[in-house]
């Protein structure tokens, strides 16, 4: 196959695929609205089962309401009919997904289902189906044509069915007030959780490894505080204890430049007045966002009283991972 060719083709899945998903909005109706309303006022959690590529597409649409607030599991339904029915109560809902709607296995599970009393929203290809008959709820996830050439293999099908169940979690997501806060709840791992619910105060280096010195103390024992804490700076305060400014390595490599005359130069000489300060209550992600925005290294954590009482510093949360990817 040619180049052009290979090129030709798969835009021609793309735009099959595409027509698919936009076909869907026209076939969105009340059932949508009855299958979220259900699914929201349920006290159980929803039950998801299909077979081949369509089992696959019902574990992904699970994941999405795990994530989102929605308790939800997935059954296999042969597993079903052979003892994993026992994981299905009255009060949860039963999804079932088939392109075809004759899915033999979900023929069979269907009145197991009813038996048990629970509730079943059928994600179909067929609404004229077998399957169909036996749901109480029906989304049409039909398609004109597959991308495969010999309609065998499920794309723009499958397609349509992930498309659908990512309508409904969202849709669950904005009827329940789903907030970032209750995303960062279920998401406590990797730089995603992390970025939405690590505060500054549970990060920031503190109490005797924050670099401190008096805004009288010498150049020396200021440059022995950078070098002690290995943070490139050091905070600098007055009598009371408040903040007064920052030395940074970049500041005493200025004034060297300027003059080797250092021997009663102070700390207070030498510091940048009214340094970037942030917040201990704040997200660990908005003082990166910081740091990158004025292009330094650390920001000092202070107090009500503009005392000092941590740093954050750039390293530390690239190392956390709580960078952007």
């Amino acid at each position: 196959m040619l180049e052009n060719q290979i090129l030709l083709k798969g835009k021609s899945v793309i735009k099959i695929e595409g027509n698919a998903v936009l076909k869907l909005i026209e076939s969105l109706d009340q059932n949508f609205v009855k299958t979220v309303n259900l699914i929201a006022g349920s006290k159980g959690r929803v039950v998801f089962s299909g077979m081949g590529k369509s089992g696959i597409i019902a574990r992904k649409i699970v994941a999405t309401l795990n994530s989102t607030g929605t308790a939800a599991l997935f059954m296999h339904p042969t597993d079903a009919l052979h003892g994993d029915l026992g994981m299905v109560r009255q009060e949860d809902i039963a999804f079932l997904i088939s392109k075809s709607g004759n899915t033999e296995e979900l023929c069979q599970l269907a009145p197991m289902l009813k038996r048990i009393g629970v509730k079943i929203i059928g994600m179909l290809g067929n609404v004229s189906s077998q399957l169909a008959k036996e749901c109480d709820i029906v989304l049409n996830v039909s398609v004109k044509e597959e991308a495969c050439p010999y309609d065998v293999a499920p794309t723009a099908s499958t397609t349509a069915s992930l498309v659908m169940g990512d309508a409904v979690a969202i849709a669950l997501l904005e009827l329940r007030g789903f907030t970032v806060e209750d995303f960062a709840l279920l998401h406590p791992g990797g730089s995603l959780g992390k970025r939405l619910s690590l505060k500054i105060e549970e990060i920031m280096i503190k109490g005797n490894d924050i670099p401190v010195v008096n805004e009288k103390a010498s150049l020396k024992d200021t440059i022995l505080q950078i070098t002690s804490k290995r943070l490139g700076t050091t905070c600098v305060i007055n009598n009371e204890g408040i903040l007064s400014g920052i030395v940074t390595d970049g500041d005493l490599r200025r004034l060297l430049e300027k003059t080797l005359e250092i021997k009663n130069i102070k700390a207070e000489d030498v510091m940048t007045r009214k340094p970037k300060t942030i917040s201990k209550t704040l997200l660990a992600s908005f003082a990166l966002q910081q740091l990158e925005k004025f292009n330094i290294t650390s920001l000092i954590v202070i107090d009500k009283e503009n005392k000092p009482e941590g740093i954050v510093h750039l390293h530390d949360l690239v190392k956390l991972g709580l960078q952007k990817r």
